[in-house]
């Protein structure tokens, strides 16, 4: 199974924090695009590249609306042949880079088309999905001696999990780490390629999930702000069809209901404040090692590939965060 380490594009830090997930046995590194409230993953994934040496690195997620695909393409495409063909590209409909700009995240026909595009201007055809049309060609200085950039769509919602699993090179889920509603996820995706007459068993499938790897009462408050932006991807995806428990409904819709974008992400903010305790130990990886292991197996077993680790809350603090996930690396990772 591979571990990714999801964080914040960080003037002057970006450098050492890649090298460190690297000496600390992680896949890959994945930086959030959101450029009012972070530097530019861009330049600091090339930043990155000039630090390391085997560690993949990606966007996490960037947007069709923010920036056009022809952009984004360019930009990915740079880093992966800057870095050896190593980047990946995360991309979904748009959540703070927009909200922050009083901007909406792109409909699902938008975002379906700017996949297809996506993949067209970094060198795929697509021609073997259906009748895909497109009026996107591919990048004219791309060397065809690297390797194409796979597309990693997030997804929470039915429509936008059938797009990835379609038109996506993998499919990487915003539910938490709840076992029966990734399994409902899954089934769904593979239903999708079957529909599209593609194998349900080639798509690389993977799960953001909040990671505190802390003493119990701890690890609770550091997963809370963080916690809280997935809580309302999954509240907006209760509405199209996500399955979510009875006890888990209430809780979601106040906290959509209280959502402040100004405080998007902090531990204080009142859509965080909203969590109960109990939701956050099952909606996130919360504990010490021995105790997130025998979960954390329970996720590769329904069949993901990868678990993109989201390391606490935008202001916990910095020191907390490193342990936590130094503690995840030695104790969770060796063993899988």
């Amino acid at each position: 199974m591979e571990f990714w380490l999801h964080g914040f594009p960080n003037v002057g830090a970006t450098k050492e924090w890649a090298a460190r997930a690297e000496r600390e046995g992680f896949t890959g590194v994945l930086l959030a695009d959101s450029e009012t409230l972070v530097a530019d993953p861009y330049v600091e994934l090339t930043l990155a590249a000039t630090a390391t040496k085997r560690v993949q690195l990606g966007v996490a997620v960037t947007n069709p609306v923010t920036r056009h695909p022809a952009v984004t393409a360019a930009a990915i495409a740079t880093v992966h042949a800057e870095s050896g063909a190593r980047a990946v590209l995360g991309f979904a409909r748009g959540d703070s880079a927009l909200r922050q700009l009083s901007l909406k995240p792109a409909s699902v026909r938008v975002f379906e088309q700017a996949v297809i595009d996506l993949r067209r201007y970094l060198g795929d055809p697509m021609s073997s999905i259906g009748e895909v049309t497109s009026t996107a060609a591919p990048l004219s200085w791309l060397s065809h001696t690297v390797s194409r950039v796979p597309v990693d769509v997030a997804a929470t919602g039915p429509e936008v999990i059938a797009v990835g699993a379609v038109f996506g090179d993998r499919l990487t889920f915003n539910l938490g780490a709840d076992v029966e509603r990734l399994r409902w996820a899954i089934a769904h995706a593979r239903r999708a390629r079957s529909a599209a007459g593609l194998d349900p068993d080639t798509i690389s499938l993977g799960a953001y999930v909040d990671v505190a790897c802390a003493p119990p009462g701890e690890a609770v408050g550091m997963v809370r702000g963080s916690a809280s932006i997935f809580a309302q991807f999954l509240a907006e995806g209760l509405r199209s069809g996500v399955p979510v428990s009875d006890q888990d409904k209430p809780v979601l819709e106040a906290v959509a209901a209280a959502y402040s974008e100004a405080q998007h992400g902090q531990s204080t903010a009142p859509q965080a404040e909203l969590l109960p305790d109990d939701f956050l130990q099952r909606f996130a990886l919360c504990g010490p090692a021995d105790t997130l292991l025998p979960r954390v197996r329970q996720l590769r077993d329904l069949g993901l590939d990868r678990i993109v680790v989201v390391p606490a809350s935008r202001d916990v603090d910095a020191s907390a965060i490193d342990a936590s996930i130094s503690a995840f690396a030695q104790g969770v990772i060796p063993s899988l």
